[in-house]
């Protein structure tokens, strides 16, 4: 996709070609570009988007007369029997009292901290949260204040300093299990026992941990779902290979995200043979633990071979960032490395703090170790030619610069 033309001041459209220049001029304008080169982009962690088994359980749903097209919201006559079974599913894999799928993980959470926390109430947010969760913190009605990022112990603090001002609603926690522009993992345990100490209510959302984190790929919060106080999201679009998203967590959490989730009912409902695929996946990721082990192998091979000779941490998941600082700087070292053959994306502000422009690496098994052994030289070859080495101790603690 090309840039579009700039466009006359007298155009009502002026002021959008003025703002898409002005981020032109700050190396922050986004295009489309079509996929090419080794794949260190995607993430598809363990390789299911084009698993044989899942798209044989959608051509054989298709053969059976399961429809393409949901044909309306589930509140009317969307509500297809695939639905009802992947729910049904999806709580008995993940340990939940109830599940309810989402179109997309933006949606969900969206609708998640749009809806569930009501006037009077607080929601405490890592720092670092996804764009998806801001957008239901605009649509909500309660306060709201953001925390240390991967720190229990500033949530604790910003519960009790509500509390000390009069606040006397219920607390909503919101985090991610794996952060998905750091890589770096919540301190699950801890952030849970405050949530007990408190009456709040913890939100996790398992985008990048749903499939390959966890006993059977059930995501870092397996041990604690099933209780009243977890609400947990699983992205179905990531590790498991299809789209969609799946909000596990207490009966009554279900029942008024229906009443009230406004994304929810008034959208149409998922494509029902979407449905069929998201519950083959289930059962692909339950039985993944050859996938995950060898994930597990990528990962530390990358850390060998890219974040030593860097002078990085080692990755704790599939997600080796390298910040490089500027806008500038991160998006020249991806395109040399997209000239020379590896799908490598500049990752820039607002999507990441200013100056912590960087490269976002990820590993999937659509990759082997020598794909990562040629990424290195490579890497180290764009890093000097484009003002130097990556910058170590600029990330969040654990997680590679």
């Amino acid at each position: 996709m090309a840039y579009s033309a700039p466009m006359s001041s007298l155009s009502p459209l002026g002021s959008l070609s003025r703002r898409l220049a002005a981020l032109d001029a700050r190396s922050r304008r986004r295009i489309l570009a079509p996929r090419a080169g080794v794949d260190f982009a995607s993430n598809d962690y363990l390789g299911l988007a084009s698993d044989p088994a899942i798209a044989a359980a959608i051509a054989d749903a298709a053969a059976r007369g399961v429809p393409a097209g949901a044909g309306g919201s589930r509140l009317l006559r969307g509500n297809a029997p695939e639905h009802e079974a992947l729910e049904e599913k999806a709580a008995r894999f993940f340990g939940a009292e109830s599940a309810l799928f989402f179109s997309s993980g933006f949606a969900a959470n969206a609708a998640l901290l749009a809806t569930l926390p009501q006037p009077g109430d607080l929601i405490v947010a890592d720092e670092l949260i996804h764009a998806s969760v801001h957008e239901g913190i605009r649509l909500t009605r309660a306060a709201h204040v953001l925390a240390a990022h991967n720190d229990a112990a500033a949530v604790e603090d910003a519960i009790t300093g509500w509390r000390a001002g009069g606040g006397t609603g219920t607390v909503w926690i919101a985090i991610e299990s794996v952060y998905s522009m750091d890589g770096d993992i919540a301190p699950l345990a801890d952030l849970v026992a405050v949530v007990d100490r408190h009456g709040a209510v913890l939100i996790v959302d398992e985008a990048h941990g749903t499939g390959i984190m966890g006993a059977g790929g059930r995501g870092l919060s397996a041990p604690y779902e099933g209780r009243e106080n977890i609400i947990a999201l699983h992205t179905c679009g990531k590790a498991m290979g299809v789209e969609g998203a799946l909000v596990t967590g207490a009966a009554i959490v279900k029942d008024y995200l229906v009443n009230r989730a406004r994304g929810f009912i008034f959208s149409t409902a998922p494509s029902p043979l979407i449905a069929v695929a998201v519950g083959t996946a289930i059962d692909r990721i339950a039985a993944a633990d050859d996938r995950r082990a060898a994930l597990d192998d990528l990962r530390a091979h990358a850390g060998r071979a890219i974040c030593v000779p860097l002078g990085l941490a080692a990755p704790v998941s599939p997600i080796l960032p390298i910040i490089l600082g500027t806008d500038r700087r991160a998006m020249a070292v991806a395109a040399d490395l997209q000239a020379a053959g590896f799908d490598i994306r500049g990752i820039r502000p607002p999507t990441v703090p200013a100056g912590t422009a960087r490269l976002r690496i990820t590993l999937t098994l659509n990759i082997t170790a020598a794909d990562i052994d040629a990424l290195a030289p490579a890497l180290t070859a764009a890093l000097a030619a484009n003002s130097g080495a990556a910058h170590p101790g600029t990330a969040h603690p654990g997680v590679a610069a």
